[in-house]
């Protein structure tokens, strides 16, 4: 009886192998046809991924001739990417005969629903657009998105997104939706930026002495700007002492080098002065019993 069943296994696989083999002959024309198409498509995808690289380069080019902003430069390089892939894409699907005008009603008919899963996208292409016509910034600006904080240098601005660099040389990923629908501040809009500080001093040190000591600071450093106005006032009356405040102007390049030089002369003038810098102490009175 196991003879019989393993004679039977035998004959069916030895039919399913001679069907396969058939199969394959009458087919074999069809699989080279199809192994020349993939073929033919790998070739298409290198010669058009080097004329695409070829493209960009030529454009790149073009915009430096034209000395023209470099914002608009990466922008536009990033449209011609995205649109030459697309069309890439396209006409090596249409090489294996899918018929051009059933990808269009394909298209067509997902537009609906792929227009409402990239909203964000779609916003984020137009606040690019938004970002090269307004121009609230430019690359090599220096902004701070209001809602989230985020800040640096603008390295590109991308098709949809704009790449920041922090002063500690990280990159910052922000879209463009983002940076068009809240408020943001570009901090290097000019060549000066004003350098505004708040001092708190107690109230037993002497507060004519402590103005006297910043205004000398103010005179006595030299990339501060003797040309534009200068302001040491008081700003509050706080509950742990009296706020001062500093305003004056100072180069864009060199305002966070004075900042921090001017912070510490602040400080050593205060200590050799006797101006008291308050901060929070917690008092304890301990109470002794007698008898």
């Amino acid at each position: 009886m196991d003879t019989e069943e393993i004679a039977q296994t035998t004959e069916e696989t030895v039919e399913n192998v001679n069907l396969f083999i058939q199969y394959a002959q009458d087919h074999i024309p069809d699989l080279i046809g199809f192994g020349i198409k993939i073929i033919l498509a790998i070739l298409v995808f290198v010669i058009g991924k080097c004329v695409i690289r070829m493209v960009r380069r030529l454009t790149g080019k073009a915009f430096e001739r034209s000395h023209a902003d470099k914002g608009v430069q990466q922008f536009t390089d990033s449209i011609i990417k995205f649109g030459l892939y697309s069309v890439l894409v396209i006409l090596i699907i249409t090489s294996f005969g899918v018929n051009l005008s059933s990808i269009t009603t394909i298209l067509a008919a997902a537009g609906v629903a792929v227009s409402l899963a990239l909203q964000g996208v779609i916003s984020n292409f137009a606040g690019g657009v938004l970002i090269l016509t307004l121009r609230p910034f430019v690359v090599g600006d220096y902004i701070i998105e209001d809602n989230n904080k985020n800040e640096g240098t603008v390295k590109e601005i991308q098709l949809f997104y704009t790449k920041l660099t922090t002063v500690d040389n990280k990159t910052i990923v922000v879209p463009n939706g983002m940076l068009t629908n809240n408020s943001l501040t570009n901090v290097t809009a000019r060549d000066e930026r004003q350098l505004d500080l708040r001092i708190e001093i107690s109230y037993e040190s002497d507060l004519r002495k402590a103005k006297d000591i910043l205004e000398n600071l103010l005179e006595n450093t030299p990339e501060i700007m003797k040309d534009k106005e200068r302001n040491v006032f008081v700003d509050e009356l706080g509950a742990s002492g009296v706020r001062l405040g500093v305003r004056a102007w100072t180069g864009m390049d060199e305002y966070w080098k004075v900042r921090w030089k001017f912070l510490e002369d602040i400080k050593l003038s205060f200590d050799r002065e006797g101006i008291v810098i308050p901060y929070p102490q917690i008092m304890v009175h301990k109470s002794t019993d007698e008898g």
